[in-house]
């Protein structure tokens, strides 16, 4: 009962503060909600994340976040940027699904478990407060590597676009808006960098954000061959087929790696699993008319 009552108030205590906080939205902020989904839905961001106010949503778990510190974590920002996610509200609805999430879970766990009641709250607790972290690490590796095999491809379609006369701004541009729907992650991040350099930033401090942003070793070197060809004038077009097709020869490189590896992975499931299998059907019929025939001579 003691748990029961405990998961209740923690439950009810969030409603009430997230219904005191929420503010009715003023007209200015409409529009500019208004504006900034149509820029999403322009970069490719999934409909679901333009519909949700993250801002809105944000609000109680950041008036409980001020109470122990003005700002977000900075490493928590980075790692949500990491996996796409740039509010950084953002990090403040993280903190509060691991406050709630155990909550909920232990609100569950006292409700639905009568054996065992104390161990399975303490587990439920422990998988509430470490499951944010598993799924944003998650998000993150799936990024990278949407990314990862997405980059050959586009570096291509850039290089097209170079050598039909666009610039490289320009070719950019049309990069992220015609890969929306085939590699929305990378449209995402290119269509960024268009976002930056029409708010001032420089072309160069734009693309070292992106080699930030993604964390992958193959955009840094994208990215320092874009420093290097800006600065020294040389063909750009060239040298894109050039690191396209380095690329597609690393990812076929681990991917023989990889099927390589198969062989050693193997070997403990066929020790452990196939083999006896095997030798059970093999031998154990054998093995059977040995034993009856030794029980006829021996009868």
């Amino acid at each position: 009962m003691t748990f029961i009552i405990l998961g209740v108030s923690l439950f009810v205590g969030f409603l009430f503060l997230f219904l005191l906080l929420t503010q009715r939205q003023s007209a200015a902020g409409a529009l500019l909600q208004e504006v900034t989904r149509q820029g999403r839905v322009q970069a490719g961001v999934p409909a679901w994340r333009g519909a949700v106010d993250v801002n809105y949503l944000a609000k109680p778990f950041t008036l409980v976040r001020s109470l122990f510190a003005p700002e977000p974590n900075p490493e928590l920002v980075r790692r949500l940027m990491l996996a796409g996610y740039r509010n950084p509200a953002g990090a403040d609805i993280f903190l509060g699904a691991r406050l709630a999430l155990p909550a909920v879970f232990g609100l569950l766990i006292a409700l639905f478990v009568n054996n065992n009641t104390i161990m399975y709250f303490i587990l439920a607790i422990g998988v509430g407060f470490f499951l944010p972290d598993f799924w944003l690490n998650w998000s993150i590796k799936k990024r990278r590597e949407r990314i990862r095999l997405s980059l050959p491809d586009g570096l291509d379609f850039l290089a097209i676009c170079l050598e039909a006369g666009l610039g490289l701004d320009q070719g950019i541009v049309r990069l992220g808006q015609e890969l929306r729907v085939s590699h929305p992650a990378l449209a995402e991040e290119l269509l960024q960098i268009n976002f930056e350099q029409r708010a001032g930033v420089p072309r160069i401090t734009a693309w070292k954000a992106l080699a930030d942003r993604v964390d992958l070793e193959m955009v840094r070197s994208f990215v320092a061959m874009l420093i290097q060809t800006d600065r020294f004038g040389t063909p750009l077009s060239k040298s894109l087929g050039t690191f396209s097709d380095s690329l597609r020869t690393q990812r076929r490189q681990k991917a023989e790696e990889i099927a390589a590896k198969t062989t050693i992975k193997l070997l403990f499931p066929l020790a452990l699993f196939i083999a006896p299998a095997m030798g059970i059907v093999l031998l154990g019929p054998a093995a059977l008319s040995l034993v009856k025939n030794f029980k006829h001579m021996l009868g």
